[in-house]
């Protein structure tokens, strides 16, 4: 049979009422009912011990709703809370594991699917030619302007549709088209498209895809113009040469053949690609490297040399928020000399190539260059980099300062929860010393290497303490009539009331120290083993 998965809040709900996880739902009650005599607010008199009460009897009612509630319960065993917040419902009771899994995941499936095709996401460009030689020749600085949008709208889990179209103006000219894909999801490796296009290049399509092997993938094509009635055939194979090199080759066929052979390289400071393309009328080849200097910023230089085109670039790009990134590039080329700026946010883009001059000349493409560089990289140096390190160093402050707050509150409540159970604790702690019984001496949960290193010490320095909590009362509490405290197995013990986490994702040790019957013992358990005592073999 297969095993369930572990909810990511260590059972939690378990830990609060002290059950085990295959717990009857008599021993919930009972659980319930021992600590709702603890800590129900009538019993308290003091206004803040009210307050704690209250609040601690919640999160007891609240655990007990969930595990005496039969589908509740199923659904937290497997999913934890995150399952019973996603509105995840079962529907006639099942008996078998296997059958509530099965249907746990299809009402998951059936969430995420509902979430999937409630989001269309969009895409767009816009793009501003601006000439500064047009301008000073008495004409409008702007030389034309292209639009372009497209939407993908999922209609299943395995059909998309995406409709686009664009919008070029050239002076007095302008053109335009408009498109329409159907793509559709054959299996896990393999997809197919068919798409329509109205307007200049008016033309149906349909292409493939095909991941043939963990390593390689193939595409292939076939396009008919309803202009001209010419058809075009295109396959394009991809293969992964190394764990961070893909080397790829086109091939077309129709009015315009074509032949092309690149790759690119990718890791985590560098990116580079090359391509070589041969065709009837056309050959070409262009190059490009990128180095990132940091998580925000990166630098470019890109070169294309062919039968039509010549020309180098250079430029950088920072990154201004979590979704926006800024880039500025310097051209030089057949056309002229010019600086190109582009925004990109999200899935939108706003270019904006300005063409400084069309003439080549020595020394306005050095100024051109050189001047805006020296600009940006003494911006950097003095104004944005030290801005951008404070406030870096701010937000990891104001985490730290955060995390620190939740800490200590969330220990002051354990210290809370504590004392409402001392009373009864003592009373316990009494009764075991006059029956010669188990009695707890000394309990410590936390840090790993702090509960180690202060096994052997009566007293917790500062840097200790912050990260071990003294657990001995609610242990005392925990000890059954019979003279016996058991913590069970796979259920973290940062959940059991008068606990808490001191210091979330480090590996975490409870160390107990105790006498029975005369004698003195000690054990150490990790986060989520099972602990029973007294054992002999845990006598010092």
């Amino acid at each position: 049979m297969e095993s369930m998965p572990e909810p990511e809040d260590g059972r939690e709900l378990y830990a609060l009422l002290h059950l085990s996880p295959d717990a009857s739902g008599e021993e919930i009650r009972r659980a319930y009912r021992q600590y709702a005599q603890i800590y129900h607010p009538d019993k308290y008199q003091d206004p803040q011990m009210k307050d704690v009460a209250t609040e601690n009897f919640q999160r007891i009612r609240d655990a007990y709703e969930i595990l005496s509630d039969e589908n509740k319960r199923q659904i937290y065993d497997i999913y934890g809370m995150e399952g019973l917040n996603s509105g995840l419902e079962l529907g006639p009771k099942l008996n078998k594991p296997e059958e509530i899994k099965e249907q746990l995941e299809r009402l998951k499936r059936h969430k995420e699917e509902e979430k999937f095709l409630a989001h269309a996401r969009t895409t767009g460009s816009i793009i501003a030619n601006f000439s500064v030689p047009q301008y000073l020749d008495g004409y409008g600085i702007m030389r034309g302007m292209e639009m372009s949008s497209e939407v993908q709208l999922p209609v299943s889990k395995k059909n998309t549709v995406v409709v686009g179209g664009n919008l070029v103006v050239n002076g007095t000219d302008g053109t335009g088209a408009a498109s329409a894909v159907l793509c559709h999801q054959l299996s896990s490796v393999a997809s197919v498209e068919f798409m329509a296009t109205a307007g200049l290049r008016s033309l149906i399509s349909v292409q493939t895809f095909r991941q043939i092997s963990p390593h390689s993938t193939a595409t292939s094509g076939l396009a008919l113009s309803l202009r001209d009635g010419s058809i075009n055939l295109s396959n394009a194979w991809t293969r992964q040469l190394s764990d961070n090199i893909v080397g790829n080759i086109q091939l077309a066929l129709g009015t315009d053949s074509s032949i092309s052979v690149g790759w690119q390289k990718k890791d985590e400071k560098n990116s580079a690609a090359g391509n070589v393309k041969l065709g009837t009328n056309y050959f070409g080849a262009s190059a490009h490297y990128t180095r990132y200097f940091s998580t925000k910023s990166h630098g470019r230089v890109a070169g294309r040399v062919g039968s039509t085109t010549r020309d180098f670039e250079i430029g950088v790009g920072r990154r201004i928020s979590q979704f926006s990134t800024v880039r500025m590039i310097y051209n030089i080329g057949i056309q002229g000399v010019s600086w190109r700026f582009e925004l990109h946010r999200a899935g939108q883009k706003l270019v904006i190539p300005v063409l400084l001059s069309t003439d080549f000349n020595a020394l306005l493409a050095t100024s051109t260059f050189a001047i805006p560089s020296t600009l940006y990289f003494l911006l950097q140096t003095y104004f944005v980099k030290p801005y951008y390190l404070k406030r870096e160093k701010q937000k990891e402050l104001e985490k730290m300062e955060s995390l620190s707050s939740q800490l200590t509150e969330a220990r002051r409540a354990a210290k809370k929860a504590q004392k409402l159970l001392e009373p009864i604790s003592n009373r316990k702690k009494n009764r075991q010393l006059d029956d010669d019984g188990l009695v707890i001496t000394k309990a410590l949960y936390g840090n790993h290497k702090k509960v180690k290193e202060s096994s052997e010490s009566n007293e917790l320095n500062d840097d200790v303490a912050s990260q071990v909590l003294d657990v001995t009362i609610p242990l005392n509490f925990l000890v059954s009539e019979t003279g016996q405290l058991k913590l069970h197995e796979g259920i973290k013990k940062s959940g059991i009331m008068g606990f808490y986490d001191p210091c979330p994702g480090d590996p975490k040790l409870l160390l107990v120290e105790y006498t029975f019957h005369g004698r003195k013992y000690k054990v150490m358990v990790d986060d989520y083993a099972a602990l029973l005592i007294p054992q002999d073999i845990h006598q010092i």
